[in-house]
């Protein structure tokens, strides 16, 4: 080999060398620009997604959000997923987080949710806040699918299917309900025209995605449980997921969430106490191991 070649081949090596090197850099770059990662409760999707635009439009930082059902997300955290934040449909699975060292606080309430009877235009169900109207579907037979949150891991299923034993109608409907993975699932079968109704987050019900689809009425909140949405923050949180901790406690943010139908603690103090539903009949939910 010639010592031009030797020379030609040296030169070809740095410059491959040093283009490994650059690649690797932006790589990393942009691996470490990736915005962080937020989980949130499904029943929150619509009224979340207008709070992270304008959070993003005010500071310009960015956010990535997934939405589904609350004990999912609690053993997705549990197996080392990298969630900065999770916005939860309840207080359970933030207090079973906090229990097993997943979390560094036990978080603050964020909103309040309500519960609402839906039915698809097409259906003859007559929708009332007492639920008589379901009542007598159901014991006129007319009742063939009816949709509920899956009660084992998402806290508006577990709610619905205590409302429904509350009012004795549980048994007799067990045979038609489907459950959805999460609430909005729940409430896309629901207002998809092949159940007769169902019972799903107000917030949704609400929503003016859904409510093209079909009627809802709101359900009293004497009939259930409260439910409590309680968010925080997992010891991977950066200083993005931390600003917007702190932004999810503004009026800007709460304004947003009650045009969607939620409620807020009275007391500024109820942010912060832990409120355990008691519930008439226990449901199995997901545990959390503790370390």
């Amino acid at each position: 080999m010639t010592a031009s070649r030797r020379v030609a081949l040296k030169i070809r090596s740095i410059l491959l060398v040093s283009l490994l090197g650059l690649y690797s850099l932006f790589s990393f770059s942009a691996f470490a620009a990736k915005p962080p990662a937020i989980a949130a409760a499904a029943n929150v999707k619509f009224a979340l997604d207008e709070i992270v635009a304008n959070f993003s439009a005010e500071t310009g930082l960015k956010l990535r959000v997934s939405y589904g059902s609350s004990g999912n997300f609690v053993a997705q955290i549990q197996h080392g997923a990298p969630f900065e934040m999770l916005l939860s449909a309840d207080e359970f699975y933030v207090q079973q987080l906090h229990k097993a060292g997943k979390t560094d606080s036990d978080g603050d309430i964020y909103a309040i949710g309500k519960l609402a009877i839906v039915a698809p235009n097409n259906s003859s169900l007559k929708l009332d806040p007492q639920l008589t109207g379901l009542a007598e579907a159901v014991s006129e037979g007319e009742i063939k699918r009816f949709v509920i949150a899956n009660p084992a891991h998402a806290p508006y299923g577990e709610r619905a299917q205590a409302l429904l034993e509350h009012k004795e109608l549980w048994s007799e409907l067990l045979p038609t309900i489907i459950m959805g993975e999460n609430v909005s699932q729940a409430a896309q079968f629901a207002l998809s025209g092949s159940a007769q109704g169902g019972i799903v987050a107000l917030s949704l019900a609400s929503a003016p995605q859904f409510t093209k689809m079909g009627r809802y009425v709101e359900i009293p909140q004497s009939l259930y449980q409260p439910i409590n949405q309680r968010m925080v923050m997992t010891p991977k949180a950066g200083d993005t997921t931390k600003q917007f901790y702190r932004y999810m406690q503004t009026s800007a943010a709460q304004q947003v969430l009650k045009s969607y139908g939620f409620g807020f603690p009275t007391n500024a103090d109820d942010k912060h106490h832990l409120h355990q539903p008691k519930l008439s009949t226990p449901r199995p939910r997901q545990q959390v191991a503790e370390q």
